[in-house]
């Protein structure tokens, strides 16, 4: 029953999420802790861990979900149903994509999509932080620093053009210095 509870689950969270695997991860979120699988806090720790391993993020986040509630066959359940709408999208999709992409009523669509997809992302990231306690709306030097790690990676990554590895590295040994 619950192999089937997680596939019902993971193939509704790919149905309806639009915008990748960022914007995915409040609505799964809301699942895990809805049916009592996962609480909120390692549900912080499993998408950490998911952001950092390769692949995509909604996917990692499915497979951990699924290890942590029924073992290798609740992964596998979980990582096959969150694909299955997008692996039926696509083959739809770029079947008739190259028929109509040069549509402006299309380009124009996508035009739109984009910056919903931006603000799903940025909706998943401040509220991943604030239900997780990573940000409070208390001025202190943890908050303080944590906006100030954000700032320069954001810079560091905009303006100065650094790889992302080496923002990652030395965002993690700003972390260690200042946390440890």
């Amino acid at each position: 029953m619950l192999l089937l509870e997680l596939f019902k689950t993971f193939l509704w969270i790919g149905v309806v999420s639009f915008g990748g695997g960022y914007a995915m991860i409040p609505i799964i979120n809301a699942e895990v802790t809805h049916y009592g699988w996962i609480s909120s806090e390692r549900f912080a720790n499993m998408i950490a861990i998911a952001g950092m391993s390769p692949g995509p993020i909604a996917t990692n986040s499915a497979i951990l979900v699924g290890y942590s509630t029924a073992g290798w066959i609740g992964a596998i359940t979980s990582a096959i149903a969150i694909l299955i709408p997008s692996l039926i999208l696509v083959i739809i999709v770029s079947s008739f994509f190259l028929k109509f992409n040069h549509n402006p009523l299309v380009q124009s669509i996508f035009y739109g999509l984009k910056p919903l997809v931006t603000s799903l992302i940025i909706y998943a990231a401040l509220t991943f932080a604030l239900k997780n306690n990573l940000i409070n709306l208390n001025i202190s030097f943890q908050t303080v620093s944590l906006l100030l790690i954000f700032g320069f990676s954001l810079l560091a990554l905009l303006k100065l053009r650094w790889h992302p590895a080496y923002v990652i590295v030395l965002s993690g040994i700003v972390g260690v210095a200042l946390y440890s």
